[in-house]
């Protein structure tokens, strides 16, 4: 069909101009939202958070002090009390009877990292240089201490590469003892 319109006898005095319909053109569009997905999804991908693995076992109602449940060797020991004002409360072997302790340390390198270095050496001495047979660091932190100094702790494992430590809650007689050096 033809453009035909009814007048009704009136010429129009001025011309209408013919409108051209509008043709976009979306290729840079499409190129730019493309560069743009891309940059994205890679710097996504390189800020990914690093996480350490930690596993924790079941919670369980023993009372550690008067059982034999935790049969870990004492001699290869090493208890970390976590307190408040980033201090450390250490010591080696047992509670009760510690044979190196307990000290206060704090969370710079020439302190907890140089004592993790020196118990990790003597236990390895002990044992002939066997990796099965390094050091058991037991980390206990207290309610004032906090989750930047537990991270702290875990970081130095890392760091002085010590395979076997574990989380425990704080035992009655350690409470006393952290508060003795606070």
């Amino acid at each position: 069909m033809s453009d035909v319109r009814n007048n009704f006898g009136k010429e129009s005095v001025t011309r209408k101009s013919r409108k051209l319909p509008v043709r976009l053109d979306l290729t840079a569009l499409v190129s730019i939202s493309f560069l743009l997905i891309m940059f994205f999804m890679l710097s996504s991908s390189m800020s990914r958070p690093q996480a350490m693995d930690l596993g924790m076992p079941d919670k369980i109602d023993v009372d550690f002090e008067n059982s034999a449940i935790c049969d870990c060797a004492d001699d290869r020991s090493m208890t970390l009390v976590l307190g408040k004002n980033n201090e450390i409360i250490s010591y080696y072997r047992l509670v009760n009877n510690p044979y190196d302790g307990p000290k206060k340390l704090t969370y710079d390198k020439n302190s907890l990292r140089r004592e993790l270095l020196n118990k990790s050496n003597l236990v390895l001495q002990k044992y002939n240089n066997d990796p099965k047979k390094g050091l058991i660091v037991i980390i206990k932190p207290s309610k004032e201490s906090g989750y930047k100094n537990l991270v702290d702790v875990l970081d130095e494992m890392a760091i002085t590469d010590v395979k076997t430590y574990a989380i425990v809650d704080l035992l009655p007689t350690e409470r006393v003892l952290l508060e003795k050096f606070q």
